[in-house]
């Protein structure tokens, strides 16, 4: 039992360390990226002995800046909800990634270990559960903070927010309908499976347009362009302008760590997760039986978290191409845009998805 609490622990901080580390280093990619696309340097200003290290020295400087400023709370702001409000957007975001599978079961001295940190036989409705909680994050800085700019920067991000997850629900009910579970690591092996007998059964063939309204509404829950608008600074000052120091950095932190999960979940329901092609327990199967390449357990395992990390790494830089390259929506277009547009195709693709199954079985 105590042998069991240990792995879980370990389990967790790396998980943890993982996704807080790649999550700041997001932040430089992120400003790597728009350089290049806009021909600019991007950051090179930080260095050590006139060492910058690519710009990567901007992400200990952005720390240490964060952390010296004041923490400013302005007069009239609500100060325990005020303090609270960032710990609330970010800590939904660290604790949804316990359930996401980044490989399938590690083998030490007869014992196997899951490398999943929380094994739920309700992950995907304890991942909506959590993540509606972020809600709340934004709500609160912008009401307590005291000020109208905030206030309704809260109201934009709260009703965007509501508004894409009854999409982004009903896009995933597909999955669970055509791999009969609501487990993570049951969805993945279920992927592992093959079609034709060589295609693999990934998610994103059998409900492609499930995966695109996914990928857009957790986009538009992630407040990002082109769905900015609680943060818009040509329309609005957004919802944290009444934050400095750590307390910013929280929310800044939060929008890179959904991005991390974001990337995660879509590689968990529509990109095989950690399943490599062909990949089995035992070692590659190839298709018409064409052989079968026995390799050692652990070098398996080091495939298939191999396979999920560059999955997680390919779509972060994706989400991360979508800011630069889609200009912002206006309100009007991004609400249109949910409920009238979204919304009726993920029911009519939830309809379609029930009745070919029905068929089907």
């Amino acid at each position: 039992m105590f042998l069991d609490f240990v792995i879980v622990l370990i389990k967790a901080g790396v998980v943890l360390f993982a996704l807080l580390n790649l999550a700041a280093l997001l932040t430089w990619a992120e400003r790597k990226q728009s350089a290049f696309m806009q021909d600019r340097i991007g950051p090179n200003r930080a260095n050590l002995g006139n060492i910058t290290a690519g710009g990567l020295l901007h992400v200990m400087a952005d720390g240490i800046k964060m952390i010296a400023k004041e923490d400013f709370i302005p007069e009239g702001a609500h100060r325990v909800l005020h303090t609270l409000a960032p710990a609330a957007a970010l800590f939904p975001a660290l604790v949804v990634f316990a359930v996401i599978p980044f490989g399938d079961v590690l083998v030490i001295g007869g014992k196997e270990i899951p490398l999943q940190v929380a094994n739920l036989n309700v992950g995907i409705l304890y991942i909506f559960s959590i993540a509606s909680l972020a809600v709340y994050g934004t709500m609160l800085a912008g009401w307590a903070s005291n000020n109208n700019y905030s206030l309704l920067g809260g109201l934009r991000a709260s009703s965007q927010m509501i508004s894409y997850e009854v999409s982004m629900g009903l896009s995933i009910l597909g999955i669970l309908m055509i791999y009969q579970s609501a487990q993570l690591n049951v969805i993945v092996q279920e992927q592992g499976q093959l079609l034709l007998g060589f295609i693999p059964k990934w998610g994103v063939l059998l409900q492609p347009v499930a995966f695109f309204l996914f990928v857009a509404a957790a986009v538009a829950e992630n407040k990002r362009t082109p769905f900015d608008l609680p943060e818009g600074e040509s329309e609005i000052i957004g919802y944290f302008v009444e934050y400095s120091s750590m307390k910013f950095g929280m929310f800044f932190l939060a929008e890179f760590v959904e991005i991390v999960i974001v990337a995660g979940l879509v590689t968990t329901l529509f990109f095989g997760g950690w399943q490599f092609p062909y990949l089995q327990a035992d070692g590659f199967h190839w298709p018409f039986e064409a052989g079968v390449w026995h390799l050692p357990h652990l070098l398996v395992t080091l495939i298939q978290v191999g396979t999920f990390c560059v999955k997680v790494l390919l779509w972060c830089w994706i989400l991360l191409l979508v800011r630069w390259t889609i200009p912002r929506f206006r309100y009007d277009q991004v609400m249109r845009l949910g409920w009238k547009i979204m919304l009726p195709l993920a029911l009519a693709n939830l309809l379609v998805t029930a009745v070919i199954v029905l068929l089907v079985t």
